[in-house]
């Protein structure tokens, strides 16, 4: 089974850059998105084969959350059931038969970290959300985590470490994750790998000089452990200033 993740960064400027002819190309039996950017109605994806379900953000051009699939989920869920979390359409669930399959776009902590205080709380909830649904069956969590955990995934460590996205306590949250019995399956296939990344600022070239940050995460549940086959990050696929991320599970 081919899962794939990407941060189009607009679907529908990413669709004017390609995005169909990767889509197409590499026929994934779920694909998610993250940040849409669009409204209800703004654009008619043609995607053969595929059940299509859309979260959108309540602020127009903003955020927003997409997931295509070959096979029709039992059900569906959209946001994590509270207010606060729920009007920027950051995550769907749809539920399998034997796993749960949850897109997400992280809240940035921002420029200053204005966010900050709102992502440690998003960061609670939404573990507690994924602790939950694994009571019931396993669960992948795909998406733009908008955090770089390691200083292996990133370019820049140094200068960026009071950054939005490599503070301190976005990295402990996401330690914290994966201590509560998840994997980070990029890591689980490519532990010491250095220089593979997901996101690349607009800004000083820096997707030419790969000056990037892996931020973008397939994550399951401990138990799928020995059903992950590979993780990839597609490198060469431009249409974003984020790349695709795969994995394939048995």
């Amino acid at each position: 089974m081919k899962l794939i993740s990407w941060n189009v960064n607009g679907i529908r400027a990413c669709v004017q850059k390609g995005f169909l002819d990767f889509f197409n190309e590499v026929d994934a039996d779920i694909f998610c998105i993250q940040e849409s950017k669009l409204q209800e109605g703004q654009i008619n994806l043609e995607l053969e084969g595929y059940h299509q379900y859309w979260n959108y953000a309540e602020k127009k051009g903003y955020s927003g959350t997409a997931i295509f699939t070959k096979k029709e989920p039992i059900s569906v869920y959209y946001g994590l059931g509270i207010e606060e979390h729920d009007r920027e359409g950051r995550v769907i669930t749809l539920e399998f038969e034997d796993f749960y399959m949850i897109t997400v776009y992280t809240p940035n902590s921002q420029n200053g970290l204005a966010r900050l205080d709102y992502r440690m709380k998003w960061e609670e909830d939404f573990k507690n959300y994924l602790k939950n649904l694994e009571k019931t069956k396993p669960v992948i969590v795909c998406g733009d985590l908008n955090v770089a955990h390691k200083e292996i995934d990133l370019k820049n460590p140094t200068t960026n470490r009071k950054n939005a996205g490599f503070t301190d306590e976005e990295r402990e949250k996401f330690t914290e994750l994966l201590n509560a019995g998840f994997i980070d399956t990029f890591r689980y296939f490519y532990p010491d790998t250095k220089g593979i990344y997901s996101w690349w600022s607009y800004r000083f070239n820096a997707r030419k000089n790969n000056a990037g940050w892996r931020i973008d995460y397939f994550i399951t549940s401990e138990s799928l452990k020995d059903r992950l086959e590979s993780a990839k990050i597609h490198t060469e696929i431009l249409g974003s200033d984020h790349c695709p991320v795969e994995l394939i599970i048995k």
